[in-house]
């Protein structure tokens, strides 16, 4: 998929000295502020490039329990910013689930609690080939236009167990990435993810796993490594995690059972 067109509003062109060398152009990627509005009131600010910021928001609030039903530009029309549609939204949802997100690195048992609240176990029976989990991160980088451009985006890649690149979203944040993913799937109707794979560009964080738990995704594929709490949420929600994939190799950190041949 190299030579794919990079969105204008992605990236921007700045002067750069080269060393050897000396001034030249260089095209970095675009990062800006969205405002994420629910009824009106803004519950959320994150640092993201522009693009697919519909999905974004809805990824964002799926991943929070916020249960969206659409987004859209705000009445106002202010720029960065995406009106979320959320019936019975309750504000004190949200502040407990941030105080949870915040919390988690004193009290991991804690996190993994407030996700199963709104990530039951994954129970599917996916299974695929080694072969074929090894190829996930080539394919993903071969779609990454905008890295390629800048070499300064994350990116998630939906796969299906046939191997079919569904949707791939890139963005200055690895969970925006995610996010963004996840809204493209909400809007098309597709979760939960019961047999589909996701695959990320950089290392497997809690926050992470949180997502592709909440959005029932049976396995997690980076060619980084994994923390500790991203393991421990993995083997608790039933999630297959595997991290340094890379040149035919991978460790599998929990349920290697859907890893097959």
């Amino acid at each position: 998929m190299r030579g794919m067109s990079v969105p204008a509003y992605s990236t921007a062109l700045v002067r750069v000295v080269r060393l050897p060398g000396g001034e030249a152009d260089d095209r970095v990627a675009v990062e800006e502020p969205l405002e994420i509005r629910i009824n009106g009131r803004a519950v959320a600010v994150t640092m993201r490039t522009p693009g697919h910021d519909e999905e974004l928001a809805l990824g964002f609030c799926l991943s929070e329990g916020l249960r969206p039903s659409a987004a859209r530009l705000p009445d106002d029309l202010a720029a960065n910013a995406v009106e979320v549609d959320a019936p019975g939204f309750d504000p004190g949802r949200l502040a407990r689930s941030f105080y949870t997100s915040s919390s988690c690195g004193v009290c991991g048992k804690g996190a993994l609690e407030a996700v199963a609240v709104e990530a039951p176990r994954v129970e599917s029976e996916l299974r695929v080939t080694a072969k074929f989990v090894g190829s996930l991160p080539a394919r993903l980088r071969e779609a990454q236009a905008g890295f390629e451009a800048t070499g300064g985006l994350h990116a998630t890649g939906l796969f299906s167990s046939d191997g079919d690149l569904l949707c791939v979203r890139e963005d200055v944040g690895r969970h925006n990435a995610l996010d963004k993913v996840i809204g493209w799937a909400f809007r098309e109707g597709r979760l939960p993810l019961t047999e589909l794979v996701l695959c990320v560009s950089g290392r497997l964080s809690f926050e992470l796993v949180q997502k592709a738990a909440v959005a029932g995704c049976p396995m997690l594929v980076a060619v980084g490594a994994p923390s500790s709490l991203a393991i421990e949420l993995a083997a608790d929600r039933g999630v297959t995690l595997c991290g340094f994939v890379r040149d035919g190799r991978m460790n599998v950190y929990t349920e290697p059972w859907r890893i097959v041949g």
